[in-house]
């Protein structure tokens, strides 16, 4: 029950040289559905990461970790990613599959083991099936194309309705840059990044310190600005690519146009993305944009916005059309902004003014609140009136469906 979320065109997802991807069926969740996807990149693509701050990091995550290094940055020649299964509290034993699965691919490929990301997304507690995975490898392999980006979309979802791509393409003095991604995500969505997956690539060619810097500030402006119900992932995961097979030269100041013409890009990318998993989240039938202004600074703002987007009473609200909003005015009371002065603060829903100094706007009328509330798509805006700062969130509602999809997530 995606919120205005339509699958994407394949033919708008422009293909990035030096990258290709193939999909398979590794029998990973239900037979008869592509469940495996690989990523090839060619010789000399840097990949950058990042990942979940969960404790409880999956396998995959860990492995990941090893290869990209300290700086989260390095070559790579292969991503693999499977769902069904999260290799998620796996213990030893889920850290050897995922290794597993690293082989496996390098030998096909011929080249190191270090050189393939293995990514998993699905049940947690789960022992990967990775014979499975290996044997269907080379189906993948064989399937491998530059224009494959919808299809690998689809492969990678687990509860998920829709597939999730996007692409843009930007003149960077006069050069044409490509910019294609793809992500998975309905429920378990609060990414904290330093069972979202997200994997975005370009055919730009970007220094290591850079596309490492990029990657963190995509994930701030993007997937870091979404909640579906505030679960962080065991397996959270957002990988950008850089081929460098466009004719542009290398980007190495963080500076320059040239490199804010390309965060633009990846971000907006990411941001397509990003909303894409709140529209289709788990049982969602609203889309909130929620903007919280007049703070002190960007983390106050956030907390702010956080304690209203995860309140199950503030989502059930927005869920039965009810404009029950003093339950907004709760959350902003009890973000953890403790010397707030609620006299400050103004409440808007959509172009209503619901709420001023303390109270109820003397204006404002249910009906008003009403028709906004029965909107799919609902803005909601919140100033605390202490400062200059401001950030912006996106969520959905908890529905009655959401319970029965996670209820019966494992049947």
């Amino acid at each position: 029950m995606a919120v205005k979320l339509d699958p994407p065109d394949p033919a708008a997802l422009h293909p990035v040289a030096g990258v290709r991807l193939g999909v398979a069926q590794a029998g990973i969740r239900k037979p008869g559905r592509d469940d495996l996807c690989v990523l090839l990149l060619d010789a000399g693509t840097l990949v950058a990461g990042v990942f979940t701050r969960n404790r409880f990091c999956a396998a995959p995550v860990q492995v990941c970790l090893e290869h990209l290094g300290a700086q989260q940055c390095a070559t790579v020649r292969a991503l693999v990613v499977n769902t069904g299964c999260a290799n998620a509290g796996t213990g030893v034993d889920g850290l050897l599959a995922a290794r597993r699965t690293c082989v496996d691919l390098a030998a096909l490929l011929h080249v190191q083991p270090g050189a393939v990301l293995p990514f998993s997304t699905g049940v947690i507690l789960e022992p990967l099936p990775v014979e499975r995975l290996g044997a269907a490898l080379p189906a993948a392999l064989d399937d491998a194309r530059d224009d494959n980006w919808a299809r690998a979309a689809g492969a990678i979802m687990t509860t998920d309705t829709v597939p999730k791509a996007a692409s843009v393409q930007v003149a960077i003095d006069g050069v044409t840059v490509t910019v294609t991604g793809m992500a998975k995500g309905a429920g378990m969505i609060r990414p904290n990044m330093a069972t979202m997956l997200g994997f975005i690539a370009t055919d730009a060619r970007v220094a290591p310190a850079l596309l490492a810097q990029l990657v963190r500030e995509v994930a701030d402006a993007s997937f870091n600005c979404i909640t579906v119900d505030g679960d962080t992932s065991t397996n959270d995961s957002l990988v950008i690519a850089a081929s460098g097979h466009s004719a542009l030269g290398l980007i190495s100041d963080a500076h320059s146009a040239q490199a804010a013409a390309l965060r633009d890009a990846l971000v907006a990318v990411a941001r397509q993305l990003a909303q894409a998993i709140v529209r289709d989240g788990e049982g969602a039938t609203k889309f909130i944009t929620l903007r919280v202004e007049g703070a002190r600074s960007v983390d106050e703002a956030r907390r702010v916005g956080y304690a209203v987007a995860h309140s199950p009473l503030v989502k059930t609200a927005f869920f039965a059309s009810d404009p029950n909003l003093g339950r907004i005015l709760a959350a902003v009371g009890y973000s953890g902004v403790d010397d707030l002065d609620v006299r400050g603060v103004d409440l808007y829903l959509g172009d209503v003014h619901v709420a001023t100094r303390g109270g109820r706007h003397p204006r404002y009328a249910e009906a008003d609140g009403q028709r906004v509330m029965a909107q799919p798509e609902i803005d909601v805006r919140i100033a605390l009136g202490r400062g200059d700062a401001a950030a912006t969130l996106w969520t959905c509602d908890l529905s009655h469906d959401y319970v029965s999809i996670n209820a019966d997530y494992r049947s």
